[in-house]
């Protein structure tokens, strides 16, 4: 349905030299050819490390009745998100550095940035949601199981979706909207949208407001969220009498708020490198750490900090293992 929608305006598009446009170019990380053997292999590495840590953690929650509850059904469909997050850019630069080809089609880079920003939104929605499954956890530890009935956590979930999807949605009409000229390089390894907006030839004012302000709205609100979440959880464990109770109710949100740090630091952390640098080769590497190194990194983090997820993993890999010998 997104695909026949988008090849009907697609079709329509005509840039302002009455040129109908083919094809964008992404420049990637870097054109010096000795460094391509490198980059592909460390990103194939990584994108295998992401999609089999990120598969574990799905198989672990789900193989293992204790993880049955709201917190690890908000863990496998984030792990989930990561793997589409990272399918929806490296496997197409991995394609392209294999056949030395930087051709991306128009209707590829719309539907490419479509994905890509509905799951960078789902990201920060599904982490907005498990900090206040962590706030009613331990702020409300009595009525956990009444608040976080498998309804709303369903609920929580499908609306995420739905708001990222709109959000997506928006950004890709706007863009459709636009024309270009001649030059169609794109200094990035994928199809990002405010690189796209920048090669228009049309007025892009109204683009930037509605992108900046969807990012404002829905990014700031998201960190609003955590952030009133931990300070909630803070004061909670702060009254807690207990050395050892207050280590017991800090460990239980420790993972998710390194995560949390992670995506938000290393998005800040592009953010004014770009903002301070005005580079956008320099901008595109450094979106390297939340577009890949961040969904590689959140298994790692969860099943390292989380004794229930270590446990659960080990069994999935010893049943496997014995799986693969007697097969």
């Amino acid at each position: 349905m997104l695909f026949l929608f988008l090849d009907s305006h697609i079709h329509y598009m005509e840039p302002q030299n009455d040129t109908k446009i083919l094809e964008f170019l992404l420049l990637g990380l870097s054109e010096e050819q000795e460094l391509q053997p490198l980059i592909f292999g460390l990103f194939l590495s990584m994108y295998l490390i992401t999609v089999f840590g990120n598969l574990f953690i799905i198989l672990a929650v789900n193989s293992d009745p204790h993880l049955h509850t709201p917190m690890y059904f908000f863990l496998s469909n984030l792990s989930f998100v990561d793997i589409c997050f990272t399918s929806t850019t490296i496997p197409k630069m991995l394609q392209n550095m294999r056949t030395q080809s930087k051709v991306l089609t128009y209707e590829g880079c719309i539907t490419q940035m479509y994905f890509f920003i509905l799951f960078a939104v789902l990201d920060m929605f599904l982490l907005t949601v498990m900090a206040y499954d962590r706030f009613v956890a331990i702020c409300h530890p009595l009525h956990y199981m009444v608040i976080m009935n498998p309804r709303l956590c369903g609920l929580l979930v499908l609306v995420s979706w739905m708001m990222s999807a709109l959000n997506s949605l928006l950004q890709s009409v706007m863009v459709l909207r636009l024309s270009f000229c001649t030059d169609l390089e794109i200094p990035h390894f994928f199809c990002e949208i405010n690189q796209l907006i920048q090669l228009a030839c049309s007025d892009m004012f109204l683009n930037e407001i509605v992108m900046y302000f969807a990012a404002a709205i829905l990014g700031g609100g998201s960190f609003t969220g955590i952030l009133y979440s931990y300070s909630k959880i803070v004061s909670s464990i702060q009254r807690i009498s207990s050395a050892q109770g207050k280590y017991k109710a800090f460990s239980t949100c420790a993972s998710h708020l390194s995560v949390v740090s992670l995506f938000y630091c290393t998005c800040l952390g592009v953010y004014l490198s770009s903002a301070a640098t005005h580079s956008s080769h320099s901008s595109a590497i450094a979106s390297v750490m939340y577009t890949v190194v961040t969904p590689m990194l959140n298994p790692f983090i969860y099943s390292l900090r989380n004794k229930d997820i270590k446990r659960a993993l080990e069994r999935v890999i010893s049943k496997a293992g014995i799986t693969l010998f007697w097969g």
